[in-house]
């Protein structure tokens, strides 16, 4: 089974189970997450992550690993 086909059934569970009350103000605040634009903003699938380093415990940059 495809990970967004077991997303879809554990969506599907869940709203079968939860109150309908609760589920509208869910929905609602979907949609205007929706409607706000935030999706436009967002890293694609496959898009190139910006460079970045990594501090380590210390809060200091790390030594770049090796195999």
């Amino acid at each position: 089974m495809a990970l967004q086909d077991k997303l879809n059934a554990l969506k599907a569970e869940f709203e079968g189970k939860a109150p309908a009350d609760k589920l509208a103000i869910m929905h609602r605040a979907t949609e205007e997450l929706q409607n706000s634009g935030i999706l436009e903003r967002v890293a694609k699938a496959g898009s190139p992550f910006p460079e970045f380093t990594l501090l380590n415990y210390r809060g200091k940059k790390s030594a770049p690993a090796t195999c």
